[in-house]
C-alpha cells in the first residue's frame, strides 16, 4: 500500500508525490528500467557539468543518488530488524563534497547506481508485510520502512526532473 502521511515526516512530501503505484515492489521494479533508460540519454560529455557557479555537476548528482539511496536503505534495513534508535540524519553537501565525483569515470557511477538500485529491490522484497510497516526514527522523525521505499523512488525521480529541466 501506499504510505499515509502519518507514515514519513512532512519533507519527504515532494519524493512520495512523485510516485504513482500502490505496490512498493512494481514501483521499485519499473523504476530500474526508468533510471537505465534515462541514464542512457544522458550524454558522457556532460557529466562534468554544471548549470550554475557552485551548483554540483551530473557526476555529483548522481553519485548524491546514490549516497542517499544506500542511507534510506539502510534506514529500512535499522528499522525492519528492530533498532529503537533514532538514525542520523546527513548533511548531503558535506557528502558530495567528500565525494570526489567529480575523479570518477561517468560509466562506474552509472554501474554503481544501477547495481544500488537492484540491492535496494532485493532488499524490500525481502521484507515481510509485517517489516515494511515496522515504524523507527530517522533524524529523529517517525517514519517506516514502506515509506523509505517510496521515498527512495521518489527521490531519483525528482532528480531527474532536475536534469531534465536544468543540465539537459
Amino acid at each position: 500500500m501506499r504510505p499515509s502521511t502519518n507514515d514519513y515526516g512532512a519533507f519527504y512530501q515532494t519524493y512520495i508525490n512523485y510516485t504513482t503505484s500502490a505496490n512498493l515492489l512494481q514501483l521499485l521494479n519499473e523504476s530500474l528500467f526508468e533510471i537505465t533508460s534515462f541514464i542512457a540519454a544522458v550524454p558522457e560529455s556532460k557529466a562534468s557539468y554544471a548549470y550554475a557557479e557552485g551548483k554540483w555537476t551530473l557526476k555529483e548528482l548522481l553519485q548524491h543518488c546514490i549516497d542517499t539511496e544506500r542511507i534510506m536503505t539502510y534506514r529500512a534495513l535499522s528499522i525492519a530488524r528492530g533498532d529503537k534508535q533514532s538514525l542520523p540524519g546527513f548533511d548531503e553537501n558535506a557528502y558530495s563534497a567528500a565525494s570526489n565525483a567529480n575523479t570518477r569515470p561517468w560509466d562506474d557511477l552509472v554501474e554503481e547506481m544501477l547495481l544500488v538500485r537492484k540491492t535496494t529491490i532485493l532488499l524490500f522484497k525481502s521484507f515481510t508485510e509485517g517489516q515494511l510497516q515496522q515504524r523507527g526514527l530517522a533524524n529523529n522523525h517517525a517514519i517506516n520502512c514502506n515509506a523509505l521505499g517510496y521515498i527512495t523512488v521518489g527521490h531519483f525521480k525528482h532528480h531527474e526532473r532536475i536534469v531534465k529541466e536544468r543540465y539537459l
